[in-house]
C-alpha cells in the first residue's frame, strides 16, 4: 500500500510567488499524512484566465531549468515525496499547458496537454509528447491534463503503458469530470487522482470536488467544492495490475479490436 494525495488550492493569478508558499504549505500536510505522491492542480503556480500572451509570458517557465520546476525539484528533495504539477511551461517559440514530475532525486519528466479546452487554444500549443506514463519505484504513474479526461482514449492509453495511477492535474470548470472519473477508474482498473483547483478568476468559476478513484469505481476520498485541502488515501497497485473481473473476463484481453473504430 502506498499513499497518494490531491492538492485543492486556489491559485492567485500572475503570483507565482505566491502560490509556490500555498504549494509548499499543502504539499507538507499531504506528506504529513502519509501521502508519497502529491499532485497539484492544473498551472498550479500561474493561475488560468490570461488576458492575452503577454500576461503569460510573463509568467510561463522552461522546463526543466525554469524557476518552478526548481521549486518543485526542492519541495520534492525536501519532503521525500513524489510530485506531478501542472504548470506554464515556455518552449518552441510558444508554450505549452504542461505538467512537470519530480521526485526526492530530481528532475523526472513532463506531459504536454494533448486536448486544449476552448480560450486555452489561444494560448497554448497543441501537446506533443503523447501520453506519458513513469515507473516512480512503488508505483507507475501517468499523467493527463485536465480536459483530457473527456476523451476516454487517455485513461484507456495510460492504462495500455502501464500505469497503476492516473495523476490528474485539473482546473475544471464544467460540472461532470467528478462523476466520469470513477467510471475512467473503473473501466482501465486504475486509480485515478484528480487535483483540482477552486474560486473564482475573472467570472469562471472553477468547480473543486477534487476527488481519488479505485479501481473499483470507488471514490476513496473527495474534497468540497469551496476550500483549499487536501485528500490522501492508501492504493493497492496489485489491484491496478489485475485486469481480470472472473476467471473468464480480463478488461484488456476481452477486448474486440477488429471491431472498433479506432
Amino acid at each position: 500500500m502506498v499513499g497518494v494525495a490531491f492538492v485543492q488550492m486556489e491559485p492567485e493569478l500572475l503570483d507565482p510567488e505566491t502560490n509556490y508558499c500555498k504549494a509548499e504549505r499543502l504539499t507538507r500536510e499531504a506528506v504529513e499524512k502519509g501521502a508519497s505522491l502529491v499532485v497539484l492542480p492544473e498551472l498550479f503556480d500561474t493561475g488560468y484566465v490570461f488576458n492575452d500572451a503577454g500576461e503569460l509570458e510573463a509568467v510561463a517557465q522552461p522546463i526543466p531549468s525554469g524557476r518552478t520546476t526548481e521549486f518543485l525539484e526542492w519541495l520534492a528533495e525536501d519532503t521525500g515525496s513524489f510530485i506531478v504539477a501542472g504548470t506554464a511551461e515556455r518552449a518552441d517559440g510558444g508554450f505549452y499547458n504542461s505538467a512537470v514530475v519530480v521526485g526526492p532525486e530530481g528532475y523526472v519528466g513532463k506531459y504536454r496537454k494533448t486536448h486544449l479546452f476552448n480560450r486555452e487554444k489561444l494560448f497554448f500549443k497543441p501537446g506533443d509528447t503523447g501520453f506519458r506514463v513513469f515507473d516512480l519505484g512503488f508505483a507507475r504513474v501517468g499523467v493527463m491534463i485536465c480536459f483530457d479526461w473527456f476523451f476516454p482514449e487517455s485513461a484507456r492509453t495510460l492504462a495500455l503503458m502501464g500505469a497503476d495511477v492516473i495523476a490528474h492535474p485539473a482546473n475544471l470548470v464544467m460540472p461532470y469530470a467528478p462523476r466520469a472519473m470513477p467510471v475512467r477508474a473503473l473501466e482501465n482498473r486504475v486509480y485515478t487522482v484528480t487535483a483540482d483547483r477552486v474560486g473564482e478568476e475573472r467570472g469562471v468559476v472553477f468547480t473543486g470536488m477534487s476527488q481519488i478513484a479505485a479501481p473499483t469505481s470507488e471514490v476513496l476520498v473527495q474534497a468540497g467544492r469551496t476550500g483549499e485541502t487536501v485528500g490522501v488515501a492508501e492504493v493497492d497497485v496489485s489491484l491496478s495490475r489485475n485486469k481480470k473481473l472472473n476467471e473468464r473476463n480480463d478488461v484488456f484481453m476481452d477486448r474486440r479490436r477488429e471491431f472498433y473504430l479506432l
